[in-house]
């Protein structure tokens, strides 16, 4: 299956020379000509769930995050987010709490 313009990288030497391959095709190609302009973003005090919820609604396995003037401040991915509601869940397991929702 391909995503974009890439095939699907694994660790083999096919996939390499495909992708090899490809960009020599668009040699002189920019970053902006193939970058996803205008992405979706976060606040950093954006809630968490909403975030992931972005996340998982859309294609994309990174969010940036900004500042309130727009400047890139960080990035939140799915593993960040798997890893905080694992820790939240322990936490509430450890204070004998049920984890809660929002909403």
């Amino acid at each position: 299956e391909r995503d974009g313009i890439f095939p699907q990288a694994g660790s083999s030497w096919k996939a390499f020379k495909e992708i090899q391959l490809l960009l020599m095709k668009n040699a002189g190609a920019t970053v902006g000509d193939v970058m996803t302009a205008h992405p979706l973003c976060a606040r950093a005090m954006t809630n968490i769930e909403d975030a992931a919820r972005v996340l998982i609604e859309s294609k994309f396995h990174r969010l940036p995050v900004v500042d309130e003037n727009g400047t890139l401040i960080g990035l939140l991915t799915r593993g960040n987010v798997v890893r905080a509601a694992l820790m939240m869940k322990r936490m509430a397991e450890g204070k004998g709490m049920a984890p809660t929702g929002g909403n």
